[in-house]
């Protein structure tokens, strides 16, 4: 609930919130109007070094660098820090969006360009704007975030539809067992909102997919 000032307005905090709000938008767009094409790599911040889908992530951002895509993160640890550690490998730009929380998350040593993010929704915007694709690697509820939020965006045309691939079938069995079996069932989604998303299990995989989308789709993905 909001706190109200005597007079019945809300709190003048709350004025200087929306420039605060303005101003992180600027410095996003700003910073990154000019990555060129780039991708967004997401996935769990618990994930370990030794973990297989940290060097899965750590490969498939290298083979993303070597295609000339800049490869965007959360800039923290995990997964993130993979990306960013197989993007800086290949020498490629590896970009961290960081965001405030809590339990402070700090950014992973492998990020070139870092930006810091006070509000979730404007972190966001800038994953979506900048990036040719999402890479949805194994992760938690952050990470379903992002990919139900792409996924819902492309699904009601509030955005042009893009590649949004997810990392590992064994990982996500149950999601996808799920959505066919009860929410496809139920005509919640129809057949063709499926597709909206793409389903791999290989590095090499990520790339063949994002740019046999946009070959198909006879569009240019610079």
């Amino acid at each position: 609930m909001k706190e109200k000032n005597p007079k019945g307005g809300f709190a003048s905090e709350d004025t200087w919130r929306v420039f605060r709000i303005m101003s992180e938008f600027v410095d996003g767009f700003e910073v990154l109007s000019g990555i060129g094409k780039a991708v967004s790599i997401f996935g769990s911040s618990r994930t370990k070094p030794g973990n297989k889908y940290y060097k899965l992530a750590e490969e498939t951002a290298y083979l993303l660098a070597k295609a000339g895509y800049a490869v965007i993160t959360g800039s923290g640890p995990g997964i993130m820090e993979a990306a960013n550690k197989g993007t800086r490998r290949a020498g490629g730009h590896s970009i961290g969006l960081n965001i405030q929380i809590p339990l402070e998350q700090m950014p992973n040593k492998y990020v070139d360009t870092l930006l810091d993010f006070r509000y979730f929704f404007v972190r966001k915007v800038m994953f979506v704007k900048y990036a040719k694709a999402f890479v949805i690697m194994p992760g938690g509820y952050g990470t379903l975030d992002e990919f139900t939020e792409a996924i819902n965006l492309i699904q009601t045309k509030r955005i042009d539809k893009f590649p949004v691939v997810l990392f590992g079938r064994e990982y996500w069995k149950g999601l996808l067992d799920w959505l066919k079996a009860r929410v496809l069932k139920e005509a919640n989604i129809d057949e063709k909102e499926l597709a909206i998303f793409s389903v791999v299990d290989k590095p090499k995989e990520v790339v063949e997919a994002i740019k046999k989308f946009y070959r198909k789709n006879n569009l240019k993905n610079l």
